[in-house]
């Protein structure tokens, strides 16, 4: 019963991979960017910002929120993949936005999952303290070459557009 779950997205690779054209495509981030942004389903990064297959190395998690394995991710495309700007995008409307840890940590220990009281949620009850803080971490990684300009967006999931917060 549960392989069947998955039996839709594993045809759809079949199909997929039938037409595979992206073969070949280079490692390197082709216009030398790389963007952290959250995992939302409404944010499509290629399409909104003009970019391609092999443009750019993407990073995306809960909020768009920078971690150590971001910094991680970061250091080796800077270092690897030919990076040479950086982007931290957050947007309205996001789960992780106007809340806290502590109620996230109610909420599933509520739910039964007692072991969510250790955990660090990266909650933003205040999105723009919290791009502030992620574009600084970003900055301050030493591994990360200094004249790589950072920048914090927010992406509006109702218009599609993205506004500069915290330039370069």
């Amino acid at each position: 019963m549960i392989r069947r779950m998955f039996d839709d997205m594993l045809e759809a690779n079949r199909r997929y991979a039938a037409d595979f054209s992206l073969a070949g495509i280079p490692a390197r981030a082709a216009k030398e960017f790389a963007l952290v942004t959250c995992m939302d389903s409404r944010i499509e990064p290629l399409a909104m910002l003009g970019l391609g297959p092999g443009d750019a190395k993407i990073v995306r998690n809960a909020g768009g929120r920078v971690t150590p394995d971001t910094l991680r991710s970061l250091v080796l495309a800077a270092h690897y993949l030919g990076v040479r700007r950086i982007a931290v995008m957050q947007h309205t409307d996001c789960a992780m936005a106007n809340r806290t840890d502590d109620e996230f940590r109610s909420d599933l220990v509520a739910g039964g999952g007692d072991e969510a009281e250790d955990w660090e949620f990266l909650a933003m009850p205040d999105p723009d303290r919290a791009l502030r803080r992620d574009v600084d971490a970003v900055r301050a990684c030493t591994l990360i070459p200094s004249d790589i300009p950072v920048e914090g967006w927010r992406y509006d999931v109702e218009t599609g557009e993205i506004r500069r917060i915290i330039p370069a």
